[in-house]
This record gives structure tokens, sequence and C-alpha cells, in this order.
């Protein structure tokens, strides 16, 4: 017997589970591939810091039980100022939001597979995709295949979808801490805030966060890019961990605070501009599309989006008479992902470059820049509106960008 299905995904982090939850709730026979064990999930995927905002919670029906904390600021702070914007958002428990959205698909009649790893795709005699293959010779078969593995992406990579450049992965690592000091009186308040900061000298050609989660306790880590300015200030031979340990040392919010036993996250995602997301028959969502976003680039709704988009779109192309499902009609959920997920692709990765690209000094003077700007200056700027990031520059930038277009130019 051959198993055959309308749709086969690959992963059930956030966009491969929303994925399989929209499709089952339009009576879709989805399943889903995931490699973990079902009574470990999600361990080794466990690995995002969850910081949320209230529209991802209203538009997916997320209930308030997988929540941690809810916030009400977002600050950015750089060596020596902060900045302060009236933000209300959400901490997730990551692990328990991945383990609703699997429940609540269940309930609609997705089917789930784990200890299922998926490995590469079974093609046709033209060479399109009708299968996967998981756990070595196990084979199954849909009309449409997603991939939703993240940067692991063994299906897109296979039929060529996505390049993933090395050099531009973003690697990350979170620890659950308690005892930290969230009112220190020489920071920001961060009792209900979510915190980034800019500084080469915590991160190298990245970012480092505090993320409330109760009365002193939070989740504490740090990403940086493997870009140039990563190669310029980082030392050699020390790890992303021997970052966190070294911010965690040092800082006087963590004088008197102490991991959490088994609450070490860990993740990566690419940052570059994506190509193609889809071929005939198949699609790509959620990290295994790379991301352009700066800031609080809110992956899991941008994960969550990409789903909503891939399955509206196969259910366009499964309800059509024909059942066409080649690479011209499925490309409705590229344009869709450019509309939804990340408008103004370029002008938001420009502004990511120009982030990790400047010395710490500039970034102490963009705080002090913000508190003089307009109120949603910041948002805009985040969103890609060209405008409201020239009101961010100054003059004495011009080497700054002269250095951005040469290395733009040697890429």
């Amino acid at each position: 017997m051959v198993d055959r299905y309308d749709v086969a995904i690959a992963g059930a982090g956030p966009a491969g589970a929303q994925c399989a939850r929209d499709l089952a709730t339009r009576d879709y026979d989805v399943v889903v591939l995931e490699t973990e064990s079902e009574d470990e999930f999600p361990r080794q995927s466990n690995k995002s810091t969850a910081g949320t905002f209230p529209s991802m919670m209203s538009s997916f029906g997320i209930p308030d039980d997988v929540v941690m904390s809810y916030t009400d600021d977002v600050v950015l702070e750089s060596p020596n100022e902060y900045y302060e914007s009236y933000q209300p958002g959400a901490v997730l428990e990551f692990a328990e939001f991945k383990r609703f959205l699997v429940e609540d698909g269940r309930e609609n009649g997705a089917e789930y597979r784990f200890d299922a790893r998926v490995s590469r795709p079974i093609l046709d005699n033209d060479g399109v995709i009708e299968g996967v293959r998981y756990n070595g010779d196990e084979e199954l078969y849909a009309d449409v295949v997603i991939d939703a593995t993240g940067p692991a992406a063994p299906l897109a990579s296979a039929l060529d979808v996505v390049d993933l450049e090395r050099e531009n992965q973003a690697i990350g690592i979170e620890y659950e801490m308690e005892g930290v000091e969230m009112n220190h009186p020489e920071y920001a308040d961060l009792r209900r805030a979510m915190m980034l900061r800019l500084d080469h000298d915590i991160a190298p050609g990245g970012y480092s966060w505090i993320f409330a989660t109760g009365e002193d306790t939070a989740k504490v880590g740090i990403c940086y890019i493997q870009n140039d300015r990563h190669r310029e200030f980082a030392e050699a031979g020390k790890t992303v961990d021997g970052y966190l340990d070294d911010w965690v040392s040092r800082d006087p919010r963590f004088a008197d605070a102490e991991r959490i036993d088994g609450k070490v996250h860990r993740g990566s995602a690419h940052i570059q501009m994506p190509d193609e997301m889809h071929t005939d028959r198949f699609l790509a969502i959620g990290d295994t599309v790379p991301t352009i976003d700066p800031l609080w680039g809110e992956g899991i709704h941008k994960g969550m989006k990409s789903a909503r988009a891939a399955a509206a779109t196969v259910d366009r192309c499964l309800t059509d008479s024909e059942r066409r499902l080649d690479a011209e009609s499925l490309a409705v959920y590229e344009r869709l992902w450019h509309r939804d997920v990340a408008p103004r692709m370029k002008a938001r990765l420009m502004l990511t470059r120009l982030l990790y690209l400047a010395p710490n000094e500039r970034y102490d003077r963009f705080m002090r820049d913000l508190k003089e700007a307009e109120e949603n200056t910041l948002e805009r700027a985040n969103q890609g509106d060209k405008r409201a990031m020239a009101k961010l520059l100054h003059l004495d930038d011009i080497p700054l960008l002269t250095k951005f277009a040469r290395e733009r130019l040697d890429v």
C-alpha cells in the first residue's frame, strides 16, 4: 500500500505546524514528518526567544496558556545609551506553543509522524517532486510537498530552490535565568520589557537580548551573523557560548543570577535576500527561506504568515478543477510572501546590514537619535520606510555608507 496525501510537510516547527493546521481545517489530507520523538518534542528544536506581539496572538488564535509573561515595552540598548518604546508584547513558552499547534492541528485532522527524518525528495521521470524519503528507505507521496525544516532545508536544497550562504548565517544561543536584576539603576527597567542590545563587545556582528519572563527571571541570549563585522571584531576561536558566558559574567544585572537547568536553546537562520521559494509541486516556508528582518523581525510571526500564505496557495490550486500544481500556478505563494511576510525586503535588508556594519559609538548616537525622532520612526524604518531610515542618518555617516556600498559590490 502506498502512502499518499494531498500535502506532506517536513518539519513540525511553527511554520510547518501552522500550515498543517490551516490545511486540516480545509479538510485536506495532510501529514507532517518531524525528526524528533514525540515524547521529547520539542527538545533540540526548542530554540526561540519566542518574543511576539498581540497581532500574532490574535491572528492565529494562540491561547494565553502558552505565554510566560506579557510585556509593555521594547528597549534598545547600545554600549552607553538606551531607548524605550511602548509596544505591548508577549514572551511565549516556546515548547508549549509548539505543542499547542501540533495538538490543534491533530484535532482538525492533520496526521503527525514523529521520529521521521526526511532525507531527500522522490522525483518522477520529469524531475518533479512527487514525495519524500524518510528514515532511510521509507517513502511517502503527496500532491504538494512543503519544506518547513528551517536552515537544514534538505528538500529545498536538493531541488535547488534555496541557496543558503554560510557567510550570512546567524548563530544564536539563549539561557533561561533566575535571579536577574531586572530594574538595575544603571539600565532601563526591564521588568515588563523585551530588550535588544547592539554592542560588538558582547555580540560582534550581531545583538544580545534580555526578555522578561517573570519577577526576576528572563531569557538571555546573543546572536551574531557570520558577516564581515563579526570577522573584524570577533576573538579568534571564541564560540557563541563563550560570548554569552562573558556577557553574563560582566553585566551587573546577572551578578546574582543563575542558569535554570535544562533551559538552553540554540538556533540559526540565514540573513540574506531570498531567491525562489517554490517550484513544481513544492513550497519552502518558515526559516527554510532566508530572513531579512532587522531588529525585532519577530521571526515567529513571519514563519506563521508564510505558513498561511502557503496554505492559501495550496487551497487555491487544489480547488481548481484541473488541480494545477506547476510552478506558475504555485507562484501565488511568492506574491503573497512578498506582500504579507516581508514587504519592501530590499530596504529592510539594507537596514539590517547597515546596523551590523556600524561601530559601537554609532550605536550610542542611534539611541540618541531615536529619543529625538518622532515616536513611530523606528517602527517605520523597521518596516522598510526609506524616509524614516533617512531621518536616522547624518552627513558624517557617508564613510559608513561608502563602506557598505563597497562591501555590497564585492559580494
